[in-house]
């Protein structure tokens, strides 16, 4: 069309649109001016009562499980909800109801988080048959709710140890595909030679099967007794062993640094709580 065509033969504006070729484009509604706030459909509801959550959170929860391990159960036939089974996936209950886990009651309770320095001469569990003293007595003054130490320490052995009622944590801090950082300070009965440091990096194989570790070396400053190491395995007694493999003895074994936690301002004996950032940060582990 010429320009002096287009100028010339202008349609009045409010014909505009009835001959404009469309070009297969469909005009897009402008919500903001066809439809009134007031007249917008709402989208829909769904049936959520604050009242419940799923049958595999309680169990999360009440410090048992994660809650993939806690779906497991519940296929098994190993929960009763009131007094019946329940192997249904997706099952929510309320928090008065009676749920049990091969026969015990159990309580969704606040989530808490303790770190606790441990010093020797402490079984690491809930409860010991011989009547030896727990870890539990050390922090017995922390909370009203039940805690479970995540992993276990040797009776001998000293360092970070943290409790909590939490389900999926606890799993994320045990299970070595998560890579959670540990290091321990190990004193032994002589002299480590460079051979047998390089033998540790390597790789070993024990008789339970091959460890790895992330990185061995002598401490800074100190004899040749004394190694540093940094493992993410949780076999039984891993560090002792890898050490008795090449024929030395523990004379002292000291957890320094556990999921990224220190034992700074915490002296042997004493347990703190975590702060909000640090729940944060171990939520935030994958």
């Amino acid at each position: 069309m010429a320009k002096s065509d287009y100028k010339g033969n202008r349609k009045p504006k409010s014909d505009s649109n009835k001959n404009r070729p469309t070009g297969g484009f469909r005009k897009k509604k402008n919500f903001s001016r066809s439809t009134p706030p007031n007249k917008r459909k709402a989208p829909p509801k769904t049936n959520t009562n604050p009242d419940e959550i799923r049958l595999n959170k309680y169990i999360a929860n009440a410090g048992i499980c994660s809650r993939r391990e806690a779906d497991t159960y519940i296929a098994a036939g190993s929960v009763t909800v009131n007094g019946k089974v329940v192997s249904e996936m997706g099952y929510k209950v309320k928090l008065t109801d009676d749920v049990r886990y091969d026969g015990q009651r159990l309580n969704p309770e606040k989530k808490e988080y303790i770190l606790l320095n441990k010093p020797k001469g402490f079984i690491t569990t809930t409860n010991d048959e011989k009547g030896r003293r727990t870890v539990m007595e050390l922090i017995s003054s922390s909370s009203n709710n039940r805690l479970f130490p995540v992993g276990r320490l040797d009776r001998n052995t000293t360092g970070l140890l943290m409790f909590t009622n939490d389900g999926d944590i606890t799993k994320k801090l045990t299970h070595p595909k998560f890579g959670v950082r540990k290091i321990y300070h190990v004193v032994l009965d002589k002299n480590v030679t460079l051979t047998d440091l390089k033998r540790i990096q390597a790789g070993l194989e024990l008789e339970d099967g091959p460890v790895q570790v992330d990185e061995v070396s002598y401490i800074s400053g100190a004899s040749k007794k004394e190694v540093g190491i940094e493992i993410h395995s949780g076999r039984n007694r891993i560090v002792r062993r890898i050490f008795e493999h090449l024929e030395y003895n523990v004379t002292k074994l000291d957890r320094v640094v556990f999921a990224g936690f220190t034992k700074k301002d915490l002296p042997r004996g004493h347990w703190r709580n975590l702060t909000a950032q640090e729940v944060i940060n171990l939520g935030m582990i994958k």
